[in-house]
Parts: C-alpha cells; sequence; structure tokens
C-alpha cells in the first residue's frame, strides 16, 4: 500500500485515539461448542495500547454466536479507523461476506486480517477477504508496524514478511520475515478488561468442563517438535514466560476475578521441567489456592515423576495427553517421534494423581495400514485415559503434510473442504483405503474406547461434573456414526 493508498484509509491525523475493532471469528455449534477467551487479540491489544493512543473494542464472536452480518454491524457501529480479524480455517468462510460489508459501510477504514488462516494460506485469502493487509505468524510486531505506517502516512513496503494489497489491487509480499520476541515477560498481562468474563463462564471452555469460573492463560510460545501436520505460527522454538511472571499473572487475575481456576493454553506447558517445578514452588510460597487445566496437551513423554508431583501440587485436574498414532513406525514418518511406553507411563502416572485424563489420536495418515489404526485404538483403549478423541488427519496449507500429499497424492485434496467443520467430523481421507474403511475404524475407535464399563465407571466416578455428562452426547453420537450414512462417506 502506498503513501497516498495509507492517507486516503486515515481518517483522523492527531484527532483523538485511533478506533481500533479487533474480533474473533467463529461460531459455535452443538458438536463443537468450545469457547475460550480469544488469547491471540487480548494479548494484541494489551501491547498495542502501550504503544499507541487507542480507543478499543474487542469481540469474541462465539459468546453472542453472532451470525456474520450481526458480527459486521458491530464493527460497523464502532465506527473504526482500523479493523483487524483473527481467523482459524473452519470459520474462514464468513470473512468474505464479513469484510465487504464493512468495506461498503466504511470504505477508508484500513482491515487486516491475521491468525492461523491468514499462515496456512497466504497470499489466498486476498481472493476470499476484502482486506487491506494480512499478518503471518505473531502479531503484536507486525501490527505495531502497521499502525505506524498508517499513522505516519508511510507505507507498508517496508514491513517485513507483511502481505498487503497494493493500489493496483495486485497483492504483494515483502521480502524477510519479522523477528518473533524474545523475551515473553517483556509482553503487557492479557487485556481481560476489554472482554465480558462472566460471560465464559456461562459456555463450554476448552475442557469440556462447562459452568465454572475460570480463566485462560498463555505461558509459552514455539514448539521444537517436528509433526508434520502443524503450523510454524510462533516459531519451532520454544519460548516461555518466567516462573515469576506465570505465577505473577496467576495472583493478579484470580484476585481480580475472584477465581481459583485456570487453564493454561499452552502448545507444550511442560517442555521446560524447571519451569513447571519453580511455578508450583512459587504458587505455594504465595499462599495461591489455584486449581489448573492444561486442555492443549502436554508432552507426555518427558513428564517425569518430579514434574507430575508439582503439577499435582498446583491442583491440576485435567490434562490432555496427545498420542496422535499407536504406531512406531508413524511417529517417525510424521516427525512427532513421541515414545509411545513412555506416553502410557506418563498417562498412568498423572491418573494416579487424581488427574482425569484426555486422550488425543488422529486415524488416515498416509501409507497408514489396517493394523496401525487398530494399534491406536487398542493404544488408547489399554491406557488409562479418561475420555479421548480421535480426530480426522487433515492437512492445511503451508505444512510438511500438505506438501506430501499434494506432491505424491493430489487426488486426495480435491475435494477437501475446511469450511464449518472440526478434526473430528470433517471429511477427508489421506489413507490408502477407501472412506467406508477408514471410517469405520473412527466410529469402532469410539466404540472400543468409550463403551468399556470400566471406562465408564471411572468417567462417572472422576469426571469434575458428572451430573453434565449428558450435555457431551449429541458430540459422541456424531463421531461414533461418522460416515455410517452413504451421503457422509461420498461427501
Amino acid at each position: 500500500m502506498t503513501a497516498k493508498h495509507l492517507h486516503d484509509r486515515r481518517i483522523k491525523t492527531g484527532n483523538g485515539p485511533v478506533r481500533l475493532f479487533l474480533a474473533n471469528v467463529a461460531r459455535r455449534s452443538t458438536t463443537y461448542p468450545l469457547t475460550t477467551p480469544p488469547m491471540g487479540i487480548l494479548y494484541l491489544a494489551a501491547y498495542l495500547r502501550t504503544k499507541f493512543d487507542l480507543r478499543i473494542r474487542l469481540v469474541n464472536q462465539k459468546v453472542e454466536n453472532y451470525t456474520t452480518q450481526e458480527l459486521a454491524q458491530e464493527a460497523i457501529k464502532f465506527e473504526p479507523d482500523v479493523v483487524g480479524f483473527t481467523v482459524m480455517t473452519p470459520a474462514a468462510h464468513q470473512v468474505g461476506e464479513l469484510t465487504r460489508a464493512i468495506r461498503q459501510a466504511l470504505p477508508k477504514t484500513l482491515i487486516l486480517l491475521g491468525g492461523p488462516h491468514t499462515s496456512a494460506f497466504e497470499e489466498k485469502i486476498f481472493d476470499q477477504a476484502e482486506v487491506d493487509a494480512a499478518v503471518v505468524g505473531e502479531g503484536e510486531l507486525a501490527f505495531e508496524a502497521i499502525l505506524n505506517a498508517y499513522l505516519d502516512s508511510g507505507d507498508f513496503s517496508e514491513i517485513p514478511g507483511l502481505m498487503w494489497r497494493a493500489d493496483d489491487d495486485s497483492v504483494v509480499t515483502n521480502s524477510g520475515q519479522m523477528p518473533l520476541i524474545e523475551d515473553l515477560d517483556t509482553l503487557p498481562m492479557p487485556a481481560y478488561d476489554l472482554i465480558d468474563v462472566p460471560a465464559y463462564w456461562k459456555l463450554q471452555s476448552m475442557p469440556p468442563v462447562a459452568r465454572r469460573k475460570y480463566l485462560s492463560l498463555v505461558s509459552s510460545r514455539g514448539c521444537p517438535y517436528q509433526c508434520m501436520w502443524c503450523h510454524k505460527i510462533f516459531g519451532k522454538r520454544f519460548r516461555g514466560h518466567s516462573a515469576e511472571r506465570i505465577v505473577d499473572e496467576i495472583e493478579y487475575f484470580t484476585k481480580k476475578y475472584h477465581i481459583d481456576d485456570i487453564e493454561f493454553l499452552d502448545d507444550i506447558f511442560n517442555m521446560d521441567r524447571r519451569r513447571v517445578i519453580d511455578v508450583s514452588e512459587l504458587v505455594r510460597k504465595r499462599g495461591l489456592k489455584i486449581k489448573l487445566a492444561l486442555p492443549n496437551a502436554v508432552r507426555t513423554d518427558i513428564l517425569t515423576q518430579d514434574v507430575v508431583d508439582a503439577l499435582a501440587d498446583l491442583n491440576l485436574y485435567w490434562c490432555s495427553f496427545a498420542l496422535e498414532t499407536g504406531s512406531s513406525r508413524l511417529q517417525e514418518f510424521t516427525g512427532k517421534r513421541l515414545n509411545i511406553p513412555k506416553f502410557v507411563s506418563g498417562v498412568e502416572m498423572c491418573v494416579k494423581k487424581g488427574i482425569f485424563a484426555n486422550g488425543f489420536a488422529m486415524l488416515g495418515f498416509p501409507t497408514e495400514t489396517e493394523e496401525e489404526m487398530q494399534l491406536t485404538i487398542d493404544t488408547m483403549g489399554n491406557s488409562r485415559l479418561h475420555t479421548a478423541s480421535f480426530f480426522t488427519v487433515t492437512p492445511f496449507p503451508n505444512t510438511r503434510l500438505y506438501q506430501l500429499v499434494q506432491e505424491q497424492w493430489p487426488e486426495r485434496l480435491r475435494n477437501l473442504q475446511y469450511s464449518d467443520t472440526n478434526f473430528a467430523t470433517i471429511k477427508v481421507n489421506l489413507s490408502d483405503h477407501p472412506d467406508d474403511v477408514l471410517y469405520g475404524y473412527q466410529r469402532k475407535a469410539n466404540r472400543q474406547f468409550f463403551l468399556n464399563p470400566n471406562r465408564i465407571y471411572r468417567i462417572v466416578r472422576d469426571y469434575p461434573q458428572p451430573l453434565l455428562l449428558p450435555y457431551y452426547l449429541p458430540i459422541f453420537l456424531q463421531r461414533a456414526t461418522k460416515g455410517f450414512l452413504k451421503r457422509d462417506s461420498q461427501a
């Protein structure tokens, strides 16, 4: 975007704060009701208001479950100078209608897009949405550079890695890459004052434990493992808050909102063994009474007894454990390289401490045999996990998995539809087997895992809110019948 184009977009120069509308684009559904605070834009808003004079309106579409047009009207009513949307791919079908409505009503407003969908699809999103620029990867420094250009009548051409729409409507991708924030402790705490926190207590958060007073936090970014299906939004290197900063956030927010329940949404909360132990010790020294959930999963095969003890001392009551596949061959093939026996023992260590254990697995890898599918089902079923999700292997652009399938089996991507779906119900098959075989194993996985009498007893006994278990029956039925109807298997 040239200086002239930016100047045309600007509404005010030195005439009060810049009006910034930020929104997480996604809707709730009966079979995917998970609703958590939009951590990405909460951290982004907190950072930006330390750099600029802003008036911010922050919306999570899932909370009110706005339609696309209703979300557009919320933005338009605010009369923003700048709009920023974060979106994941299953919800990205909304951004075309959403951005066109805002552009029509507010032709001078700067419209920006970020989040996982942008990082996956890159320049293709400009064909889908009426946006001026798009940010790939971590958002704080890039958004700061965009606002500086916007306010200074500069241009976007010097912002590393930025994708933007030029005056002739062509899309430009700048060379280079915006640096990652090395010291996460320099970031301000998430801007929870911009949202209605109690509204989230009435909805189901990421752990399927509904109606509880809690807060979400993120204590780290980046993952050093090389799983072929995974994004690279935060890089492939672990960066974490210090133990002191983590406990500062816990203390501040638990006292401010009078809560004792914290869920950390990190990819690998336990990556730094010493940090986990230090957090536990600091919480004890400060006399904080909390309980903890880790719904995104820990790296199970690096768990040690002292780390499990520290997590138990933090009153960890819910934790997810990601096996993905029970096949050692596929562990190597996919790059996850999980030690399966250590996974099983890690789950057992946690369950012995009274932690409710939820598992993740995937079926449908390229080259996966029927025996390997059954091995995954058996490994999950024979473990001490209470609950489990058997997801469909799903390729997203800009991942090694997608590249491999595109090169060797492009026909398997032909009918892939991401819109308005989730990893358990999406109809995609990257395996060498017909749909009815793959979906048959997914149905079998849910039946074999959940219809075990001992497991049913353990779920009812250990689930934090057993009276709410019937609430999840529609989710189980959808997963247990996936592809059962002929039209499903042909979708």
